[in-house]
């Protein structure tokens, strides 16, 4: 198993922290930006080819919320099974930046900030 480091090349595209993911610390997934076989996933095909590393540097929508990509059935689906908070993730990376993001998700040792 791989220790959760801090790096912001692992945070997806849709604000999940991949350093924190099971699936990643076990060497079962290279993490959202590396993963091919992630091709159905709209919000990815949407970041790269709008030219962002994540929904946060959306300059279409204010919000995660707004966006139809983001916030579709399975995308509630994945919040409700995991507990996960993406638009939090999201508005955390717009508030403390990449880096700072990826420290503090390596720091609690997550892939996500939890729904409340």
């Amino acid at each position: 198993m791989k220790e959760i480091i801090a790096d912001k090349n692992l945070i997806s595209y849709c604000g999940l922290y991949c350093g924190g993911c099971k699936a990643h610390t076990h060497g079962k997934c290279p993490g959202c930006h590396e993963n091919k076989k992630a091709s159905w996933c709209k919000i990815r095909k949407c970041c790269i080819a709008n030219g962002n590393a994540s929904c946060a540097d959306c300059k279409i929508h204010t919000t995660p919320t707004e966006c139809k990509k983001f916030n579709n059935m399975i995308s509630k689906i994945f919040s409700f099974v995991f507990g996960s908070d993406r638009p939090a993730c999201i508005a955390m990376i717009k508030e403390k930046g990449y880096d700072a993001y990826a420290e503090e998700m390596a720091r609690r040792k997550t892939q996500a900030i939890k729904r409340k």
